[in-house]
């Protein structure tokens, strides 16, 4: 799929090495389970808690030994967030780059690259709508998410 800003395209998609040949340990699987569901109840974010199995529980492919990913290991226990995590990192992008344009109201930069990610969002809701991970009445709005981005920080 070509990029959205860009007449670039990119990769059609990662490529993880081959399952036969790799070397890895054994995981405990409720070990490993258990460790997730501890650091998403402190508020992390999936990629987070995978960088952090990989540098200090050594779990290379979570996928792999685990059966599942990430993110459906987290909701499986139940604790599903409300706005999915890729669409609440660009709301938190918008609310600081919005609170700067405030204060430099002649940053055209700025206020481009505002209406890019703004469109980006507008984009990812499209899709959450559609899957049914958002309400359907669901729409973004700069100061709702402003108030969201403080009670959730």
């Amino acid at each position: 799929m070509a990029r959205m800003h860009s007449k670039k395209h990119g990769k059609a998609k990662s490529r993880k090495p081959v399952r036969e040949g790799l070397e890895t340990p054994e995981v405990d699987r409720a070990k490993t389970e258990s460790l997730i569901q501890e650091m998403a109840a402190k508020g992390m974010q999936p990629a987070l808690i995978g960088q952090r199995l990989k540098d200090e529980h050594k779990v290379l492919y979570l996928k792999h030994s685990m059966g599942k990913s990430l993110t459906r290991i987290i909701e499986g226990k139940g604790s599903k967030p409300q706005i999915p995590y890729d669409l609440m990192d660009l709301m938190k992008k918008a609310v600081s780059i919005n609170s700067h344009l405030n204060s430099n109201k002649h940053d055209t930069d700025n206020r481009m690259r505002m209406k890019r990610l703004e469109s980006k969002i507008w984009r990812l809701t499209k899709y959450y709508i559609r899957e049914g991970k958002l309400p359907s009445g669901w729409r973004y709005d700069p100061k709702q998410a402003e108030l969201l981005i403080k009670n959730t920080g």
